[in-house]
């Protein structure tokens, strides 16, 4: 029996595998697809405290590498459900099951895509999921910004601050976030609404060169030209296996706070699926951190 059992061999789950290991506990880390996430795809990393500069893939790599190095477990395979009871839970997983004290679960969200043409052709060369990851690498210039809710304009904001021209795109005549951030936006010289318009395709390359978007009014087309889009649609949450095991949110994200603690005593959360303001890089290493901290304090309870 391990002592913990880490669902998902993203940043947070490695993270607690690093903790948990180095506290004595013997921890097993579960990953379905690649291990590092979503990080694992991105050309370069470069908001990562102390580190300048460094690919997803790599930086990925070294952190599988430093959980393995200290002594966790970790195994490709697909987890199917989760059963038992406090302090002697079953992992089922398509090759077997594994008997664990505690869970962490890591398993990370996934962003809403759109299925543009191009979209995924051109994802990491110019098409991005998240402004405050990739908004540096298109100082000066023109980016277009994908949404109408909050997130959308919070990235429209953000990217309006470096990029010379930031396009908002929103199918709707208005935003469904709120209007004072609106009314930011609407007094910066270098924001453009672009509204009652879909985007239907992004041109390019090598790279990101042109949105083409429906005016739905007109019925016609229009082209920016663009070095980045940033489509701000949601994500989805990897937590429909765990629905009746912990408890969620409206939206499937796992009902816990900064102290990773779900409605299920024994049972942890860590990184992006769960509730939390801020999803980047250094905030899933800290809950990964946090959620391991908590599970060490749990055992010695049992």
């Amino acid at each position: 029996m391990y002592d913990i059992g880490i669902i998902g061999g993203g940043t947070a789950g490695l993270t607690a595998a690093i903790y948990g290991q180095r506290a004595g506990k013997q921890t097993i880390v579960l990953e379905g697809k690649i291990y590092g996430g979503q990080i694992a795809s991105s050309p370069r990393v470069e908001n990562y405290p102390g580190v300048a500069s460094i690919s997803g893939s790599d930086f990925s790599t070294n952190l599988l590498q430093q959980a393995q190095a200290l002594g966790a477990e970790t195994r490709q395979d697909r987890v199917t459900e989760v059963s038992g009871e406090e302090g002697a839970w079953v992992i089922h997983t398509g090759s077997g099951e594994i008997a664990c004290k505690s869970i962490i679960i890591a398993t990370g969200v996934v962003p809403r895509k759109l299925g543009l043409e191009g979209e995924s052709r051109l994802e990491g060369m110019g098409v991005s999921y998240c402004a405050t990851c990739d908004g540096a690498f298109f100082r000066n210039m023109p980016v277009a910004v994908i949404g109408g809710g909050n997130t959308a304009l919070e990235d429209a904001e953000f990217l309006s601050n470096t990029s010379s021209q930031v396009y908002l795109i929103h199918r709707r005549d208005e935003f469904r976030g709120e209007e004072a951030l609106v009314n930011v936006l609407r007094n910066k010289e270098n924001v453009e609404f672009v509204l009652s318009a879909t985007p239907k395709a992004i041109n390019g390359m090598e790279y990101v060169e042109e949105l083409v978007v429906n005016e739905l009014k007109t019925g016609g087309e229009r082209s920016l030209e663009v070095a980045a889009v940033f489509i701000a649609v949601g994500h989805i949450p990897m937590n429909q296996t765990y629905a009746s095991l912990v408890e969620l949110d409206e939206y499937g994200f796992i009902n816990a706070n900064e102290t990773c603690h779900t409605s299920q005593a024994g049972i942890f959360t860590a990184g992006d699926c769960r509730t939390k303001e801020v999803r980047q890089l250094t905030t899933a290493a800290a809950d990964g951190a946090v959620a391991a901290l908590a599970a060490i304090k749990y055992l010695a309870l049992l």
